[in-house]
């Protein structure tokens, strides 16, 4: 049974019944057609379109208009041919149309007439000038894709992985639907209904092919639950390109039913629509999203949709969370009779695959509810599963979950063959409890805040239920601030609804910002405009900036305001307390940040230091701090500093001040290690190699642990030479944004990488710092990785099993990264508590501990020849130390916190220090003197990178800076937001590889030249790692993470997407590789190893 043979059953049962109505809601009349009218005019085209279309595999047609009279006959007669249709919607961006068109090879597309001049001028590219037929008011047109390129923003992976996900098919603890090797194929004929596009909102769209034998059980089963005849009206809500508006045209035309058709233009206009549906045309049946609904405003709802004497006899939501049920309750009029149903699916398995009639009993019940309304029962044909983390059907709890059945298959992108039964990942979440299944919320709409797990939907639904709440949206701005927007029913004040989310939300959850706004904007297909409501806060926070202070009595109280609401505190009256510490109220690096910025915007000027004051002093601190810079001529008495600072237990040692230590004097081989050669890896392709004779090398790919090749590696580093640049360059933008294949399967050979768990290990909190993987020349297979967490935990861990050697308990939390001694027999890490501890590498057990005044997050770096160790701390101090020793060498003030990793460069050999006042400073590792310093002009979190002939690093400006080691700036680079990723280069030190909080991953060349950008799902806070693919070795691949836990593996070269790993928490810790094994720390407690399969 197709689709077109259920319209053709009713036509013969009800010919001369009205089938399609179009209201254009201009005073004058409206159109009809009948059955008859309908399969004649749609017989008529399937006749022309075969007639002058030469189709060659895949019959598709695409179909670009609005909603009109001949829609239906339009769709009917593409059907008929027999050809799948493509709606193509006109007010969509040409590049995500061409994108969509060409990805279905689309041939041939019908073109309303009215509309062909825009159809020209915004896609004159493709078009076949030799071949354009007329036929009853449409104009087919031959598309021409000779030289069209047809390419969206890089995929976010996302399809790649679900892919992935689903290519087991089934869970392990769920049943077969028919045996493995039962395929449904794409057939040339015959096979499929349509094609659609997804959204795209969660990265590239993809492609959806339909078959008729999967969307005509949603036909059939829903003209039996909703009980249609031929006397009910049906309203087409849905676009085109939306694939719900198959099930409201079809159910309408396949009963004998009519079809109420509107212009886009009414439906943007409650009031309006409202009259046309329920006081003109009496419609009886509804299918919207619950945002479209909520378009009409309660009050409308209550007195003509959801009224005691309403013509809708169904009303059907879906596509979006469904409403709490006392909002429903509170839409109802007394004595309403519309059967309610909360609907559910995905267009990847088209088009709903769950249904819930609200019992009568329930929608008047006056019980306080706090469950969701649940999902309810598989559609005909449909399984539903909900799978835990480790893919098993679960029977009770939470898991995500996944949609299909036998039939009840589609085609995703280049699909040709799908096996019956394949079961697709939906991302959205539930909880079973009963047998019943309750909606928790989207995979995106999952956040976490203030170290807590927070579901964006609860907030939304919880700020809906308030009384003086119309309607409301929640999003999650920039990955920053919760912003809550609010259409209100009446004047409220902004901390009256504050204090009521206090009683229903915990402290976590309660939003940064209240928008009182007009009106909600809503997509094409009915749902809540995220990006459109995001635009709508950054205006208005513009708008803020705009009004500097011209006072200094005005900056104790706007300095309050601004405290409170980067902290997420309550913006009552009353006064934060003078000594209050921002890191102990809730703040990190990020919100210090968003401090300083919204302070310079409205003092007007930047405020040199005043990060570090954020970060280390008190409120009253930060705001004479600010006097200070912005009016210097008035005499301020300024306290003393007063924060806390750690004391040293051993100020002997590290008052001593830039002691010279000779290279030859006093080197430390002599101590009781016989260890041999090993090469030890970390975060951003750094690369130590040490043999048994004290050489090294640094370089971003993988020396043989051997002693000969150690020694050719270094000859080869030494001879290079390279002209310098001219000084200081713009550099130049970009040339090419990096693009997944058309058939969006990055493929290397005829192999495609994936990423596999290999095991985990739990440390009990947050894992931020990165892996140190130390891998012996005589054993590799004892190679151990290396790995602190916030549990204060430090681990050794077994690189091939996943076995932990041994734990040591430090004093608190632990960000930095450990490094490994020069003999091999010690890591050294930095400790919150402002400790150096340097452990033994084979036990853990404690040699030395150095005390520092504050914290450390910094990881020391060490000088292979020297065996000097170096590290910064929050003191605004540079180390360095020996720990055979167990010595302090040289201490030197750096004017500013330093938060990031030391760098050193063996030739010239410098020390780089980076701090968050902006300063670079180049200084002698030797004797611990200043060689040049460099104010960069906003707060530097990126770690310095070197190479033979440049050092760079990133700034929180957004700009990329490279020096030469003389100081001299070279270029610079802009992204569009923060760069907190450090610089990683290639081995060849030919490009450079970083991350932004601009969601992208760059490419430069040492000209500072954009090569390729690569946009990911999340804002990239860690350093990337190149590494050698070790199926070819010609082939240098990069692996990167975002913070929404995602792995991304790219090629090197061009930035093609190889592969895309989710881990189940946020990930701020970078990853590291060694042959095929990649290890990265999770903010799930878990430090990981994935394998990397070819």
């Amino acid at each position: 049974m197709t689709l077109q043979e259920l319209v053709q059953q009713a036509a013969r049962l009800y010919s001369d019944r009205r089938a399609v109505c179009f209201d254009e809601c201009n005073n004058q009349p409206p159109i009809y057609c009948n059955y008859k009218t309908l399969v004649n005019t749609a017989s008529e085209l399937s006749h022309f379109l075969r007639l002058n279309c030469d189709f060659e595999g895949i019959q598709e047609v695409g179909l670009y208009c609005y909603p009109g009279i001949n829609l239906p006959s339009w769709i009917l007669g593409i059907l008929q041919v027999p050809a799948a249709y493509a709606p193509i919607d006109p007010d969509s961006p040409p590049t995500l149309s061409t994108y969509f068109m060409k990805k279905c090879n689309l041939k041939y597309i019908l073109v309303d007439r009215k509309q062909i001049d825009k159809f020209i001028s915004s896609y004159d590219t493709l078009t076949d000038d030799t071949f354009s037929v007329e036929h009853n008011g449409v104009v087919l047109v031959k598309l021409d894709w000779k030289n069209t390129e047809a390419n969206l923003k890089p995929s976010d992976g996302k399809e790649q992985y679900e892919k992935e996900k689903t290519e087991n098919r089934k869970s392990p603890g769920s049943s077969s639907e028919g045996n493995s090797e039962a395929c449904i194929r794409m057939r040339p004929k015959d096979c499929l209904a349509y094609a659609l596009h997804t959204s795209g909102t969660t990265g590239l769209p993809k492609v959806v092919r339909v078959p008729h034998v999967c969307i005509v059980p949603n036909i059939q089963h829903f003209r039996v639950l909703f009980k249609i005849t031929q006397e009910d009206v049906l309203f087409l809500a849905s676009p085109l390109t939306f694939d719900p508006s198959v099930v409201e045209i079809f159910v309408a035309l396949s009963s004998g039913a009519s079809l109420l058709v509107v212009p886009t233009s009414v439906k943007m206009l409650p009031s309006k629509l409202a009259a046309v549906l329920f006081a003109q045309h009496r419609v009886t049946v509804l299918q919207a999203t619950p945002t479209l609904l909520r378009r009409f405003g309660s009050q409308l709802i209550k007195s003509t949709v959801l009224s005691a004497s309403t013509s809708l006899r169904v009303l059907a939501l879906g596509g979006e969370a469904f409403p709490s049920l006392t909002v429903l309750r509170n839409w109802r009029e007394e004595g309403n009779k519309t059967e309610i149903f909360n609907i559910y699916g995905i267009t990847e398995v088209s088009s709903w695959a769950t249904f819930y009639r609200i019992p009568e009993k329930m929608l008047n019940s006056t019980l306080q509810c706090d469950l969701p309304v649940q999902l309810g029962f598989p559609l005909l044909g449909t399984v539903v599963e909900v799978r835990d983390a480790n893919g098993f059907t679960i029977q009770e709890g939470d898991g995500q979950v996944f949609l299909g059945g036998r039939s009840r298959v589609c085609f995703l992108d280049d699909e040709r063959t799908v096996p019956l039964g394949t079961m697709r990942a939906t991302g959205d979440f539930v909880t079973v409890r009963g047998g019943e299944m309750f909606f928790l919320g989207r995979k995106d709409s999952q956040i976490k805040r203030h170290g807590k797990r927070l579901n964006t939907e609860h907030v939304q639904q919880v700020a809906e239920g308030l009384q003086q709440v119309e309607s409301c949206a929640v999003t999650w701005c920039n990955q920053e601030k919760l912003i809550l927007f609010v259409v209100s029913k009446e004047d409220v004040v902004k901390d009256d609804l504050f204090k009521e989310l206090q009683k229903y939300l915990p402290s976590h959850a309660i939003p940064d910002e209240l928008l009182l706004v007009d009106a909600l904007p809503f997509t094409s297909h009915g749902k809540i405009d995220v990006l459109k409501l995001n635009k709508i806060y950054l205006n208005q926070m513009n708008m803020k900036s705009d009004c500097k202070l011209s006072e200094k009595e005005e900056l104790w109280g706007k300095l309050q305001c601004l405290w409170k609401s980067i902290l997420s505190l309550s913006e009552d009256p009353v006064q934060m307390p003078k000594e209050s510490l921002f890191l102990q109220s809730g703040g990190d690096s990020l919100k210090a940040v968003r401090l300083l910025s919204e302070i310079e915007n409205l003092v007007g000027t930047s405020v040199p230091g005043l990060l570090e004051i954020i970060l280390s002093s008190s409120f009253s601190e930060i705001y004479s701090h600010i006097l200070q810079t912005v009016f210097p001529h008035e005499v301020l008495p300024l306290s003393k500093r007063c924060a806390t600072k750690r004391k040293s237990s051993d100020t002997s040692q590290e008052e001593t001040s830039r002691k010279s230590l000779h290279q030859q004097a006093d080197v430390p081989f002599n101590c009781d290690c016989d260890m041999s050669a090993f090469i030890a890896l970390s975060r951003g392709s750094q690369i130590l190699a040490l043999s048994s004779t004290r050489l090294f090398t640094r370089s971003g790919k993988c020396p043989s642990p051997c002693p000969s090749d150690l020694t050719s590696q270094i000859s080869s580093q030494n001879v290079r030479s390279v002209n310098p640049l001219p000084v200081v360059e713009k550099a130049e933008k970009p040339s090419y944004v990096a693009k997944v294949s058309d058939k969006e399967k990055p493929e290397i050979g005829t192999e495609k990488l994936k990423l596999s768990v290999r095991w985990k290990a739990d440390t009990g909190k947050c894992v931020d710092a990165s892996p140190l993987v130390v891998v012996p020349a005589v054993d590799k297979s004892s190679a151990t990785v290396y790995i602190g967490s916030h549990s204060h935990r430090m681990m050794a861990v077994d690189l091939y099993s996943g076995k932990v050697k041994w734990e040591q308990i430090l004093g608190d939390r632990i960000e930095s990264s450990a490094c490994i001694s020069n003999c091999g027999k010690f890591i050294v890490v930095g400790c919150y508590n402002g400790l150096v501890y340097v452990l033994r590498s084979d036990s853990g057990v404690r040699h030395w501990i150095f005390p520092t005044q504050d914290t450390i997050k910094s990881s020391a770096a060490m000088d292979p020849v020297t065996g000097l160790l170096y590290i910064g701390s929050h003191d605004q101090h540079a180390y360095a130390l020996d720990i055979y020793k167990k010595a302090c060498i040289w201490k030197l003030k750096c004017g500013g916190t330093l938060f990031s990793s030391p760098c050193l460069s063996p030739s010239p050999h410098h020390l780089y220090f980076a701090t968050l006042g902006g300063l670079l400073v180049a200084i002698n590792p030797v004797t611990g003197d200043r060689i040049w310093k460099h104010f960069c002009g906003k707060p530097l979190f990126s770690s310095p990178r070197c190479c033979l002939q440049y050092v760079c690093i990133g700034c929180v400006d957004g700009e990329l800076l490279c020096f030469t080691h003389l100081g001299e700036q070279v270029w610079q680079f802009s992204t569009g937001a923060p760069i907190f990723s450090s610089p990683c280069t290639s081995a060849s030190e030919q490009e450079i590889f970083f991350g932004s909080h601009d969601c992208f991953i760059y490419c430069c060349n040492m000209k500072g030249q954009l090569q390729w950008k690569f946009q990911v799902t999340s804002r990239v806070y860690a350093t990337p790692f190149t590494f050698q693919d070790h199926r070819s070795s010609a082939q240098t691949l990069l692996a990167a993470a975002s913070t929404d836990g995602k792995l991304w593996v790219l090629e090197s070269k061009s930035g093609q997407l190889q592969s895309v790993y989710e881990l189940p928490g946020e990930a701020f810790s970078s990853p590291v590789v060694w042959e095929s094994m990649l290890v990265i720390g999770c903010r799930n407690n878990y430090v990981y190893c994935l394998d990397l399969v070819g």
